[in-house]
């Protein structure tokens, strides 16, 4: 319990210095629609401490009752929350207390509460830091995002980056049955239980595919060719006029470069692409004479040790998010339930800014069709 405790710790540290080292504007903006500002981030993953420590096991809502609307998604749309957040300094001490005092609570819970159905085998330990690490990689979203409004390319004098073809490193995975999902006591419901998948012989990449393979697609006319997607896709890409990456800029004489959270960057060819939309994605492996996988390939390849570069970009995955045979929700139904609606695809990996509590295999990410501020790429199947 120890180690969990101080693996906690580190997750409320990661996410409180993001949130320290802003200035109140950008503490309480909303750099993009589909973000919430780093504040109410903050605010959000002390409440849901809260929540599970104190009002479910303890039975004491007094610190959550008051900001329950506030920071349960459905009940305060995004673009108000940045009106409706305290001051911040205010706000961080707040934060820094309640979270000391339930690292406290945890390492000396009382006999009573030690049989919890929430507290067996520490899952909500676990459950906890997480959270937290969704939250923390989120935040980041939001300030890449910012960086993108703001950055100029400050100095930077980036190559021209020179496309790629397509890698044919592959890897033949076997037909047969493979185990799919987690275990308890840190999977999450969505995870489980666990599946036995028959799936029948195919090739994937050994890689993800890269930044300069990608610049093969833009340069072949990949954002202006409709026969290369699908119908949603293609209004979708028109009406946004969408036409490299998310975070890809192009400087006067045609380079392209990147803009992360520390600024701008000049893109390594052999890194994998993210930035992408599963639209985007399908275009891609439909013009590259692929598919994306589905998530269960994907595990099972990834099982077998066969996949490299995995963990570097989210990699879409061709399937919608779906409830496994047996699913259960747990520890509440609004973390999976609502999104068995068939317009949110399945993302496996994790990325460079994802925490190693979510980077396993079962791991089951998942986002709309049109959705690119993520740190999403692909890798394809054959």
């Amino acid at each position: 319990m120890d180690a969990l405790i101080n693996e906690l710790q580190m997750a409320q540290t990661l996410v409180l210095a993001l949130a320290e080292d802003t200035d109140e504007t950008a503490f309480r903006s909303q750099y993009h629609p589909d973000l919430s500002p780093l504040g109410w981030h903050l605010g959000h993953c002390v409440f849901i401490e809260c929540l599970w420590l104190h009002e479910k096991i303890r039975g004491d809502d007094s610190v959550t009752a008051p900001i329950a609307d506030f920071y349960t998604p459905p009940r305060t749309p995004k673009a108000e929350r940045g009106g409706l957040l305290p001051q911040r300094d205010a706000m961080l001490t707040w934060a820094r207390e309640l979270q000391a005092f339930n690292l406290h609570f945890l390492s000396a819970l009382r006999p009573e509460w030690r049989d919890h159905e929430l507290l067996r085998d520490n899952y909500i330990v676990h459950f906890l830091i997480q959270h937290y690490s969704q939250h923390y990689e989120t935040m980041l979203m939001v300030l890449t995002q910012k960086a993108l409004s703001e950055t100029a390319l400050d100095g930077l004098k980036p190559a021209p980056m020179q496309a790629q073809t397509l890698s044919h490193e592959r890897i033949e995975i076997a037909a047969g049955h493979y185990r799919i999902g987690g275990e308890a006591p840190t999977a999450y419901d969505n995870e489980v239980p666990p599946q036995h998948a028959e799936l029948g012989k195919f090739l994937i990449s050994k890689h993800p595919v890269s930044n300069a393979e990608f610049l093969g697609f833009i340069e072949d006319g990949g954002y202006q060719r409709k026969d290369l997607w699908e119908a949603d896709g293609w209004a979708w890409c028109q009406q946004h006029d969408i036409q490299a990456p998310d975070h890809w800029q192009q400087t006067d004489d045609g380079a392209w470069y990147g803009v992360s959270l520390r600024g701008s960057y000049e893109l390594a060819p052999n890194e994998p692409v993210f930035g992408i939309s599963h639209h985007e994605a399908r275009a891609f492996a439909r013009w590259a004479g692929g598919r994306l996988p589905h998530e269960y390939q994907w595990e099972a390849a990834c099982r077998s040790g066969v996949l490299e570069q995995t963990g570097r970009a989210w990699e879409w995955c061709d399937n919608t998010f779906h409830p496994y045979e047996g699913f259960q929700t747990f520890p509440y139904p609004e973390y999976s339930q609502p999104w068995f609606d068939g317009h949110h695809y399945s993302l496996r990996g994790g990325c460079l800014h994802t925490r190693p509590a979510i980077k396993r295999p079962s791991f089951r990410n998942f986002y709309e069709a049109d959705k690119r501020h993520i740190f999403a790429g692909l890798r394809l199947v054959f």
